[in-house]
């Protein structure tokens, strides 16, 4: 865990994907606090840029996102968790199981 590179705000981006399946779920920040509650709790716990605190993801929606295993990128900078959505298996505030939507652009 030493070995990772928080930018200047302290922070690491984090992708988590589906275990299961490879869908790429969400991207989030981490703080080093972050980091060792999720290590912790086995759940994905990010800091949140907009409200400034820690964020237990699933706390309020019961959308827990449990951890199988993670990996830093080749360079330290990244993080990628591999997890099992947990309650309905929504990972998005949208209600969608994915923050990321795929667009098919025109030729």
């Amino acid at each position: 865990m030493e070995s990772i590179k928080y930018n200047e705000q302290g922070l690491v981006p984090v992708i988590a994907q589906h275990a299961e399946d490879g869908t790429v779920l969400m991207m989030a920040w981490m703080n080093e606090q972050a980091l060792k509650l999720t290590l912790e709790k086995g759940e994905m716990v990010f800091w949140s840029r907009s409200r400034g605190e820690i964020w237990h993801k699933g706390a309020t929606s019961g959308n827990f996102l449990k951890v199988v295993c993670w990996s830093p990128d080749c360079d330290f900078d990244c993080l990628l968790f591999k997890v099992l959505p947990q309650g309905n298996g929504v990972a998005c505030h949208t209600g969608k199981k994915s923050c990321f939507f795929l667009f098919n652009t025109a030729s």
